[in-house]
């Protein structure tokens, strides 16, 4: 079995440019990653063979354009939050911005315009409600499943045949290796308080950024830990610069 470094940082071989789109390492552990049975039986094979596509599976339970997203949103490079994010000391902001570029701080996601509309990695990050936040991005895919009303609720339903590969929410859950933002009745654990999506979605103050920091990285860290488990562990290759271009 290939096994995965949860120390890589994706940065290193993107050459500069958006690891998302341009590391060959991250495509190789998506690949990994996600090639196992569905809660219904079939193997979700990924393949990278598709010209113009990131990741491609077709098969009797159909045919999905995926493309990966960096998830842990650390607010550091919007200027509405300099402000707070300079109070906090270099190395803080900076173990945050590396850890989101290892493998936990990843996922895939349908990448196919339907309608000419956003799609799901568009979406997060243009509706304000969301602001690219992963934890309510996850609680938005909670309510999907149980047909309620969020602001991604409409994105999501343009790939519904995609979440419909999963079953339920716990089966999506434990397939993309979700336990740690979940508790033991899958209600999700936000990084910051919550309030039916009312609450602003980007932290006002240093305690608030510095819970949403917190917290981001707990996840992110214990994502990687059982990622490990799972694959094995690899000695660390060489960290990129932080002044990398990416996308947190």
């Amino acid at each position: 079995m290939e096994s995965i470094d949860i120390a890589y940082d994706f940065r290193t071989d993107a050459r500069g440019k958006d690891p998302d789109a341009h590391s060959p390492t991250l495509r190789r552990y998506h690949r990994i990653l996600w090639r196992k049975p569905l809660p219904g039986g079939q193997m979700l094979t990924l393949s990278e063979s598709t010209p113009g596509v990131y990741l491609h599976h077709r098969s009797e339970v159909g045919e999905f354009f995926l493309s990966s997203d960096s998830v842990m949103q650390t607010f550091i490079r919007w200027p509405r939050l300099f402000p707070i994010a300079r109070q906090l000391s270099d190395e803080e902001l900076r173990s945050f911005f590396d850890l989101g570029y290892t493998i936990g701080g990843t996922m895939v996601f349908p990448s196919n315009q339907i309608d000419r509309k956003w799609t799901i990695n568009q979406a997060r990050g243009c509706i304000r409600a969301i602001s690219d936040r992963f934890d309510l991005t996850v609680e938005c895919i909670r309510r999907f499943y149980a047909d309620e009303p969020s602001p991604l609720y409409d994105t999501f339903a343009r790939y519904r045949d995609f979440f419909a590969l999963f079953d339920d929410f716990p089966s999506y859950v434990e397939f993309f290796l979700l336990q740690d933002i979940v508790d033991s009745g899958h209600g999700v654990r936000f990084f910051m308080p919550f309030d039916d999506f009312r609450y602003p979605a980007v932290p006002s103050d240093v305690s608030t950024y510095r819970e949403f920091r917190a917290r981001s990285m707990e996840f992110n860290t214990a994502r990687n830990e059982r990622i490990r488990g799972l694959y094995g562990k690899k000695e660390s290759s060489q960290l990129a610069p932080t002044s990398a271009d990416g996308g947190n």
